[in-house]
């Protein structure tokens, strides 16, 4: 029960990350713009350089101090991004050192992202996801996501942990070859201390009758 939940929160945070396929007919008929401080095209050898780049297309937004792209067909493209790179949407974010991302039919066919760690994290209804690897592979044809050294996924509760975790968004299925940890932890309601017993108080004895003053002699 415990992790029907956590991979019910990462399914989410992974999908909005990226916009699976769920939204994919939607995105991909939205424009896409780049914006960039600086930049160097490089016609004969088909390379382009951007500093400081930003691309946007609906909820999706990529940042990166640089960009290396093989082109601006979007149909068919690939870019590494480096130094403080960010994927984002509405709801969740990636980052990461380096990214390196493919464009097919117009949007966003897989991604590779490192770093030490890349990480990443979804906020749903009040309950926080996160993530972390050395590296994370993402198929969208697949549906899978790959952490791969040191990986980590919690719902804010129970957390797994292992050298890699294959993730399935189809399936939502936790997948790995190599040994993991599962840690389950209590929740906060059983580790609340209950009220302390207030001590008892005694009843009050009624008061003393003080002693009648003797009559005066006649």
């Amino acid at each position: 029960m415990a992790f029907s939940l956590l991979k019910a929160a990462i399914a989410v945070a992974l999908s909005g990350v990226l916009c699976l396929a769920a939204h994919a007919e939607d995105r991909d008929r939205l424009p896409i713009t780049v914006q960039a401080r600086s930049s160097d095209f490089d016609y004969q050898n088909n390379v382009l350089v951007f500093n400081e780049i930003t691309i946007v297309q609906g909820e999706i937004r990529i940042t990166a101090k640089r960009a290396v792209a093989s082109g601006l067909d979007f149909e068919d493209s690939s870019w590494e991004f480096s130094g403080a790179v960010s994927i984002t949407n509405a709801e969740a974010g990636l980052a990461s050192d380096v990214a390196r991302v493919r464009f097919a039919g117009g949007e966003v066919q897989s991604a590779s992202v490192t770093g030490g760690p890349a990480t990443f994290e979804q906020r749903r209804k009040g309950q926080l996801t996160q993530g972390r690897a050395n590296r994370i592979d993402y198929d969208l044809g697949r549906g899978t996501v790959e952490l791969a050294g040191d990986a980590w996924l919690t719902d804010g509760r129970n957390e797994v942990t292992g050298t890699t975790l294959v993730y399935s968004t189809e399936t939502q299925r936790i997948i790995s070859d190599k040994p993991v940890v599962f840690t389950i932890n209590p929740s906060e309601k059983s580790k609340e201390t209950p009220p302390a017993t207030p001590p008892e108080t005694p009843p009050e004895e009624p008061p003393e009758t003080p002693p009648e003053a003797p009559r005066p002699s006649e």
